[in-house]
């Protein structure tokens, strides 16, 4: 549910009491299930190396769901995006996590990103998991703008194509790891070059299209293979690389649903049933578990 979808405006019939009945309606407008924050935030311990040559400081400006709903502290998810995107295009899906009661910060990676001075640079992508990692320590400080919002115990890490190669990195990859992390949701992703098992074992649920002709299912299943339980492959059925995240198409319903169980199941305790059950469920989709 997104805010441009929650201003539906709901009659109420209001009966009147003695002789006969007369009906008033008032409008009574829903309020939106989250709030969109966007911050700017600067590591000064690292920079940023431009292929039009120039450096700068890392500025991670975050586009930040801030659910309005349920009770503080919430459980929080920090998502990648892809190589040459932004968050923009995977704001449905990041809706669709803020609308289940999660904080979802995402950051622009600041060379990767569409508009990087010079054009994106892939190269600066061993950097992002520090990137991911930065966006917890200021969202998680005593000092951080959404100060008692955020639950410094309950954190997971996504993202999708590169950005799904740095939330692996961060979550299992002994060069980069962040052990704050406890549950990783990674879509078309892949391990960094190197990568030779996992340093820590934090549940996995990896996403798959079966003809992504970018980050092909034999990448997918060479690092599933190496992960430790608990583990689940959800294959996306004749689906490419990034439609089925950004897009309505008819996979999103899958990737919504399973996305949400696992993240809810290990986040909040809830049951798994549903994970389990969603590849049959749903035309187009299977899951593979481990858990």
């Amino acid at each position: 549910m997104t805010p441009r979808s929650l201003t539906l405006a709901l009659g109420v019939v209001v009966l009147v009491a003695g002789g006969a009945s007369a009906e008033a309606t008032r409008t009574v407008k829903a309020q939106p299930a989250f709030r969109l924050r966007v911050l700017r935030l600067v590591d000064h311990s690292r920079r940023a190396h431009y292929r039009n040559g120039t450096s700068r400081t890392r500025v991670l400006v975050t586009d930040v769901r801030v659910p309005t709903r349920g009770h503080a502290p919430y459980p929080l998810v920090v998502f990648g995006h892809g190589f040459a995107l932004t968050p923009q295009p995977y704001a449905r899906l990041l809706d669709t996590w803020a609308d289940g009661g999660y904080i979802v910060a995402a950051p622009v990676f600041p060379v990767e990103n569409a508009n990087a001075p010079g054009g994106p640079d892939e190269s600066d992508l061993v950097n992002q998991p520090g990137d991911m990692s930065f966006v917890v320590s200021r969202l998680t400080a005593p000092t951080s703008p959404l100060r008692g919002l955020v639950d410094p115990e309950r954190i997971a890490f996504a993202g999708q194509s590169d950005g799904a190669e740095t939330a692996f990195a961060a979550a299992y990859d002994p060069r980069y790891l962040d052990r704050r992390v406890d549950a990783a949701v990674i879509l078309s992703g892949a391990a960094l070059p190197g990568f030779t098992g996992p340093a820590r074992s934090p549940p996995l649920l990896a996403v798959q299209g079966t003809r992504d002709p970018i980050n092909s299912p034999g990448t997918t299943v060479a690092y599933f293979r190496l992960m430790h339980r608990p583990k689940f492959l959800l294959w996306l059925l004749g689906a490419t690389h990034l439609p089925p995240y950004t897009t309505r198409d008819r996979w999103a319903a899958v990737v919504d649903r399973a996305t949400l169980t696992f993240l809810d199941h290990y986040l909040r305790g809830a049951p798994l049933g549903h994970l389990l059950a969603s590849g049959g469920r749903y035309a187009g989709a299977r899951i593979v578990s481990d858990g």
